[in-house]
């Protein structure tokens, strides 16, 4: 088994601990984070209804034509525009899931951001 595998299957593991404890209501849903290597994506998720309710990346409009330097500025911008969104359709809380991520760097970095733009976690 190659290393990255190992990774993968961790992170798996990761994420069904996490989920366990961690579910989206319509009054409180879910942020979740995924990052791939050059990007990192970010959605509103209501678990009782399966629905997304609002979603970000760093590979939409906004924050492709911003003059951004590095993929943590980028992170943070996600995390704004996101918290713009939300506030549009009426979500003021939300419960963080961070996808078997650790809290750093970028994952951190679009937290703040959604924080900056209004969001309560």
């Amino acid at each position: 088994m190659a290393r990255t595998d190992n990774k993968v299957v961790a992170r798996q593991k990761r994420i069904k601990r996490i989920r366990k404890k961690v579910t989206g209501t319509a009054t409180r849903p879910r942020l979740r984070v995924f990052k791939s290597a050059k990007h990192i994506y970010a959605q509103i998720i209501d678990d009782s209804k399966g629905h997304t309710m609002a979603a970000a990346s760093s590979i939409i409009k906004e924050v492709c034509e911003a003059d951004l330097k590095g993929k943590i500025a980028k992170a943070n911008k996600v995390g704004m525009i996101l918290a713009e969104k939300a506030k549009a359709n009426g979500i003021e809380a939300v419960v963080f899931d961070r996808g078997g991520y650790i809290y750093h760097g970028r994952v951190k970095a679009l937290s703040e951001g959604a924080r900056e733009g209004g969001l309560v976690f």
